[in-house]
């Protein structure tokens, strides 16, 4: 049974104060010349006139969550979001990358390149990489100096690295029946982009998980890596996580200077496909969400090479497609149009606080920052219904001391619509 708790106690009005912005090299008052497009007419909300009411009651009672933005503006659905200095980008197709700066989140610029939908974007210093349906890798510069805030610099594999290895028979693989490509290829769509310790990780619908080195963008490493496509690539204490459609998340290890051993194979539910993963920031628990809407969580050892199961919740009504994670709790997006906020227990145990709605179509991407406002944490989500939203969270939510059984499930739960 759903229900919605009313608190009839004294309020008060808050006026949520601005985002700070920390300058940084990734950000710019200038403005793309990438694209001749006009910048479509975006919505607009400054935080300095916003005022909501907060509720003067104990942090055990107070359960609320606040939509500050729909942000329109794409011509498809909205695949992957990122944070970028003072900006959120979101993207939809190769030429629809949007740029959208704090506080006020109006449309500022847009750039991209090349066809088909972007799949992921990852940010790094003051470098922004997108991972595309065409299965090519784009880097693009962020410089406050340039007028062309986000230029492209390369495209990976780039041509010294095909020139280096086209005519040696022997870099050449198998991807299907008489058809061959050079092992620096994806032979499909890249799903998800990773990067870490200057490398970045790509994994793809063609099951490989691919190696580049960040200062050249030379390919060092493929790694026939599941026996399904890669959904999700996740970075943390040495160790590059992959999760696929094959129901299984598998832990890597580096070896040597250019080389990846399997450390061990995180299994899932029999016959579902899991579409997302988060890790804990000291690495110890890794979370996989599936199709069947189950999250589950594994324990790590102190050596990163063993995981046991530690909780299997049943999320949503349908997929989790994406989740991130934000101190102690964690977010989960799912194709039932739906976010669920959960506190993380000691054990590592799930336990639902919050569960926001709004979209109109499945919820495909989640980004939370870090930024405090007004006593809470913003997040950003984007949907199949081709918007961004942005949620202001309550930390009271956040810091609610319930309890739930081993296997994640709550003892209580209040859905708040």
């Amino acid at each position: 049974m759903i229900h919605t708790v009313k608190h009839t106690v004294p309020d008060t009005s808050l006026s949520i104060p601005l985002l700070s912005s920390t300058p940084s090299s990734s950000s710019s008052s200038g403005r793309s010349s990438d694209t001749d497009e006009s910048p479509a007419t975006s919505f607009r909300y400054d935080f300095q006139d916003l005022k909501f009411k907060i509720l003067n009651v104990p942090a055990s009672c107070f359960h609320s969550y606040k939509l500050l933005a729909n942000l329109s503006g794409h011509i498809g659905s909205v695949s992957c979001l990122a944070l970028c200095g003072e900006f959120i980008l979101s993207a939809s197709q190769g030429k629809d990358i949007i740029v959208w700066q704090q506080p006020d989140m109006r449309q500022f610029t847009k750039f991209g390149q090349g066809e088909g939908s972007v799949k992921a974007l990852v940010t790094a210093g003051n470098k922004v990489f997108t991972a595309h349906q065409d299965s090519r890798i784009r880097a693009w510069k962020v410089s406050r100096s340039s007028e062309n805030l986000f230029r492209l610099v390369d495209t990976l594999p780039t041509t010294k690295d095909y020139l280096g290895k086209f005519m040696k028979q022997s870099n050449y693989v198998q991807t299907r029946r008489n058809h061959k490509r050079l092992w620096i290829e994806h032979a499909d769509s890249i799903s998800c982009l990773a990067v870490s310790n200057g490398l970045i990780y790509s994994g793809s619908w063609d099951k490989t998980l691919k190696v580049w080195r960040m200062s050249d963008f030379k390919c060092l490493e493929s790694i026939k890596a599941h026996d399904d496509a890669i959904n999700g690539l996740v970075a943390s204490k040495g160790i590059v996580y992959s999760a696929s459609a094959d129901g299984k998340i598998k832990a890597w290890g580096k070896e040597g200077k250019n080389t990846h051993s399997l450390k061990g194979i995180l299994e899932g539910h029999k016959d579902i496909s899991l579409n997302s993963i988060v890790v804990s920031e000291d690495g110890s628990l890794v979370y996989g969400g599936g199709s069947d809407g189950y999250i589950m969580g594994w324990l790590g050892n102190k050596d990163f090479d063993s995981w046991k199961v530690i909780c299997e919740t049943k999320a949503h009504k349908m997929a989790v497609l994406c989740m991130c994670l934000m101190g102690e709790f964690l977010c989960s997006g799912s194709a039932d149009k739906s976010i669920s906020i959960w506190n993380r227990e000691i054990n590592g145990s799930l336990f639902r606080t919050m569960i926001i709605k709004g979209h109109e179509g499945p919820v495909k991407c989640l980004q939370a920052s870090s930024t405090r406002v007004g006593g809470g944490v913003m997040l950003y989500s984007g949907s199949l219904d081709k918007s961004l939203r942005v949620w202001w969270v309550p930390n009271y939510s956040i810091r609610t001391q319930n309890t739930s059984s081993i296997d994640g499930t709550p003892k209580i739960s209040t859905v708040f619509v």
